[in-house]
Parts: structure tokens; C-alpha cells; sequence
């Protein structure tokens, strides 16, 4: 009967040190923006190949050691940045993200800040194996994800722009290695702007009385309601101006051409939304304009394979 006992605490025991090895590693990815790395390391790749990489075949680009490298710093550097945000906003998070604030609970803060330190360092060791000039890029972007979360993310309107600016850093980078400057790039490079600057605004809006709480000056909660309104329509606007402009002055066609114009009908929807303002409206715009951006990069995709063929 004892022996029966012993096999049941011990499997028992087993049970509960695999959950909380799981619970470590959901914890570690989440704490790191994992899931976000992945989705913008898939962007970079869809991006460099069909957009900035006018020359190259596809064997070319596949031995491109150079690139494949670039990208790989700036996944580690992702990493690390999502990490060190989480640090510092983890009292925040202890009540805007309860449940991911939980699964973290299971790895100490200084496990986060170990691993944040060997992202740091390998990725910055790989780029200075590539060069110096990729180097320096590496340590401007590393030093901005530091400080953004240390200082410039409680800074109003220089939070969301600092915030924007890092998410499309990389992509400003490999455009400036592939030396692909045309209207057609610029204007897509705004649209994408805008529209993640609107997502990072109508984000603040659902955590207005928190952020105010921890000290961090948004736009939501330092203009009234109704500015703020006026902000976001104002940007969704501007965003569907540079959509009509892409369509009818830089010839643009294919699946992308498709894009751009339901992103009109999708602004507009947006636009009502914001209108008929309430904490729903505002999260499904929220995911309205995250999904866009998704559905942008499979865009790019399809008529990058398109125009290959």
C-alpha cells in the first residue's frame, strides 16, 4: 500500500515539475515577445526578398549569408528589447496583462535580465562579424530598445513615434543595405507608419487610468476623449490619402493593388468605429488594424510570387 502511495507522489511530483517547466517557457516566450519576433522576422524576410531585393534570384538570396545574419541579429535584438520592456513595465503588466504577468511569475526577474544580457551580447557579436557599419546599426538599435523602455515610453507623443521608429527600424535597414529608395517604398513606409502609430494610440486608450497610475504620459491620458478621437481620425484619414496616392501615382498592381484599396474600405470602418466610441469599438479597431498589417505582409507576398513567376 505504501509502495502504491510512493509511485502516486511520485508521478504526482513528475505531473507538476513538467507543468512548471512549461509554465517557465510560456513565461520565457511571452516575457520575450516571442510570438511578435516570429511574426516580424516572417515580414523581414517577405519584405527583403519581393520589395528591397530588386536584382537578386532566389539561389542568390538563399546564400546570402550577409542578410540571413542581419536578420538574425535583429530577431535576437527583438527578443532582448521585448524582454527589457517587460521588466520595466512589469507592475503595469501586473494589471493590464494579469494572466501573462502570471505564467512569468514562474522565472525570476533576474532570469529574464540573464538571458536579455546574452541576446545583447551574441547579437551584437554576430553583427560585428559582419561589419562594423552593421555593427553600429545593431548598437543604435539595441541602445534605443533600452532606453524607450527605461525612459521615452512615460515621455508623451515621443512614446508612440519612439515605440513606431523601433518596429520599423529593421526594415529601414535592409532597405538602406539594398539601396532600394523609390516613391512607391517611401509611401509604403508611411502607410505602414500611420497605421501602427493608430494601433499604438487606440492601445493606450484601453489602458488609460493604468498608465496614468504608473506614470506614463499618453495621448489618451493627457488630451479628453474627444481629441484623442479627433487624433486617431485624423491619422486614418491621412493613412487612406497615402493608400489613394499609391494606387494612382506609382502604378502599383496585383495583389498589393487589391490591398491598398480595401485598406480604404477598412479605414473607413475604423473611422466608424471610433466614432461610436466605447471600450468594445476601441479593442476591435485595435484588431481590425493588427490583422490589416497581417494581411499586408501575406499581400506582399502573393504578388512578390506573382510578379517572380
Amino acid at each position: 500500500m505504501s509502495s502504491e502511495k510512493e509511485s502516486f507522489q511520485q508521478k504526482n511530483y513528475v505531473s507538476k515539475s513538467l507543468f512548471y517547466r512549461f509554465s517557465q517557457l510560456v513565461g520565457f516566450l511571452l516575457g520575450a515577445r516571442f510570438f511578435v519576433a516570429v511574426l516580424l522576422t516572417f515580414a523581414l524576410y517577405v519584405s527583403t526578398f519581393f520589395l528591397f531585393n530588386q536584382e537578386e534570384s532566389f539561389r542568390k538570396f538563399v546564400f546570402d549569408f550577409k542578410v540571413h545574419g542581419i536578420i538574425f541579429c535583429t530577431v535576437l535584438s527583438i527578443l532582448a528589447g521585448g524582454i527589457i520592456n517587460q521588466f520595466y513595465d512589469f507592475e503595469k503588466d501586473h494589471i493590464v496583462k494579469p494572466f501573462r504577468t502570471r505564467i512569468q511569475s514562474f522565472i525570476q526577474q533576474k532570469y529574464f535580465l540573464y538571458v536579455y544580457l546574452a541576446l545583447t551580447v551574441i547579437s551584437l557579436g554576430v553583427a560585428s562579424f559582419i561589419s562594423y557599419r552593421v555593427l553600429i546599426f545593431f548598437l543604435v538599435y539595441q541602445f534605443f530598445m533600452w532606453f524607450y523602455s527605461h525612459k521615452l515610453s512615460r515621455i508623451l507623443i515621443l512614446n508612440n513615434l519612439t515605440f513606431v521608429s523601433l518596429t520599423l527600424y529593421p526594415f529601414f535597414g535592409m532597405m538602406v543595405y539594398y539601396q532600394t529608395f523609390s516613391k512607391k517604398v517611401f509611401l509604403m513606409a508611411i502607410f505602414l507608419f500611420l497605421i501602427l502609430l493608430c494601433i499604438d494610440i487606440v492601445k493606450d486608450t484601453l489602458t488609460k487610468s493604468v498608465d496614468k497610475a504608473f506614470g506614463y504620459t499618453t495621448i489618451p491620458n493627457y488630451f479628453k476623449t474627444k481629441n484623442t478621437k479627433i487624433i486617431l481620425i485624423s491619422l486614418l484619414i491621412i493613412t487612406m490619402a497615402v493608400s489613394m496616392k499609391l494606387i494612382v501615382k506609382t502604378g502599383i498592381s496585383g495583389f498589393m493593388a487589391y490591398y491598398f484599396t480595401g485598406g480604404l474600405f477598412v479605414m473607413i470602418i475604423c473611422i466608424y468605429l471610433l466614432l461610436n466610441s466605447s471600450r468594445r469599438t476601441k479593442f476591435l479597431t485595435l484588431n481590425i488594424l493588427r490583422f490589416w498589417v497581417f494581411i499586408g505582409i501575406i499581400a506582399m507576398l502573393l504578388n512578390g510570387i506573382e510578379g517572380k513567376l
